[in-house]
């Protein structure tokens, strides 16, 4: 079998790639379906989301979203121009995307804002207990790993539901409504975006991790990207959850017996 990997076929269709990565991709669709679906999405879409929850969203994760392009220029480093062609593909296209992420973090402080919450909040305000659970995660996986399991990790596994949550969200006729016309363009720029090029970007992750570990890797490396992109999503429920305000530790008054 020929080691090296090169696309031949649609981007977007899973049949283009080895079949280690359309097994990885299987095996992890539940868990990655838990957190594109999960409650506060749902609640989101209908503009039933209580404010509080609400508010520990945009704040809790706002962390991966400001270190969004700290976590591929981590990646960007481990390349070499004209080492591998896994490395200058990596290399293209995390330069051109770092910056885009850079205006991302804008729009979510404007989402923020169409939402009530002050940008001085989202920027200063201690996060909840928990919510960094996904933002600590991939400060380890992208500083400490190799450029597959970084990649893996962050820019498949976090766009890819991020995509999907978005498009959830985004195309709820009940949430765009729920926003002033005046304030509406402004407010859901974040989720437009993401509902829109998210379908794309994944895809291109997922072909720079399997050029770098080629069609014919062994068992241990496909362990490992599969681990890393499990952990991405169990760490991204962990902080979710944590978002939600009824799932909050509640602090109970000890009677003090005389």
């Amino acid at each position: 079998m020929n080691k090296q990997f090169e696309l031949d076929g649609p981007l977007t269709s899973l049949s283009s790639y080895p079949s280690w990565a359309q097994d990885i991709v299987f095996e992890c669709a539940d868990a990655k379906e838990k957190c594109a679906g999960h409650e506060l999405f749902q609640l989101m879409r209908t503009a039933q989301l209580d404010h509080a929850s609400t508010a520990n969203f945009l704040i809790g994760i706002w962390p991966v979203v400001e270190r969004f392009p700290a976590y591929m220029a981590l990646s960007l480093l481990k390349t070499r121009f004209g080492r591998s062609r896994a490395d200058d593909l990596a290399r293209r296209w995390l330069v051109r995307n770092i910056r885009v992420e850079q205006n991302h973090a804008e729009y979510w402080l404007k989402w923020a804002e169409g939402e009530g919450i002050a940008r001085e909040d989202v920027l200063h305000r201690q996060p909840p207990l928990g919510t960094q659970t996904l933002a600590t995660w991939l400060e380890e996986v992208c500083t400490r790993d190799n450029l597959a399991a970084s990649i893996a990790a962050s820019n498949y596994a976090v766009e890819g539901v991020a995509g999907e949550w978005a498009k959830l969200v985004y195309e709820s006729t009940a949430y765009q409504d729920s926003f002033p016309d005046s304030e509406r363009k402004a407010t859901l720029r974040w989720l437009e975006l993401h509902a829109a090029y998210d379908d794309v970007h994944p895809w291109e992750a997922l072909e720079i991790v399997c050029t770098a570990l080629g069609n014919n890797p062994e068992v241990e490396q496909v362990n490992h990207i599969r681990e890393c992109i499990k952990r991405t999503y169990t760490s991204q429920l962990v902080s979710v959850n944590r978002c939600m305000e009824r799932s909050r530790p509640v602090a109970v008054a000890t009677a003090v017996v005389a």
